[in-house]
């Protein structure tokens, strides 16, 4: 049992190697920078994400809120150390925005299906980071 345990544990914190660890940063500025232009447009009051918060019907308070998210979400993504807190947070944002667009909105839920896996994949690629907090 103590082997399973001590495999399990290797697994659960093991780091990236050299070569998925550049892998892993080129991804994370990618992301980042897609959600500071998608959490500024929202923070900006661009005329299309104050229609879709219309849309959504919870009030544009919500809209501010989101955006707030995103790039909160996208700093903590290029912060060594906190990538995998920012990816898991953008991963939430991801599927709410995903069950936005299957109930509420008219267009399909494609670019927060790809976001969800890009942060979710970020996520287990920093996992580490997550097995220290969660003990």
């Amino acid at each position: 049992m103590t082997t399973i345990q001590t495999a399990n544990l290797a697994v659960a914190t093991a780091t990236p190697g050299k070569t998925l660890n550049i892998a892993l940063w080129t991804l994370q500025v990618l992301v980042a920078l897609a959600f500071v232009a998608a959490g500024s447009g929202k923070l900006l009051g661009s005329a299309d994400m104050v229609a879709v918060f219309d849309a959504v019907g919870i009030g544009q308070w919500f809209r501010y809120v989101t955006g707030s998210l995103e790039v909160l979400g996208a700093l903590l993504l290029i912060v060594p150390g906190r990538t995998a807190f920012g990816a898991v947070l953008l991963a939430c944002v991801m599927a709410g925005a995903v069950v936005a667009h299957l109930t509420v909105l008219p267009t399909p839920p494609t670019v927060p299906l790809v976001l969800f896996a890009l942060t979710a994949l970020i996520a287990w690629g920093r996992r580490s980071q997550l097995a220290g907090l969660l003990g």
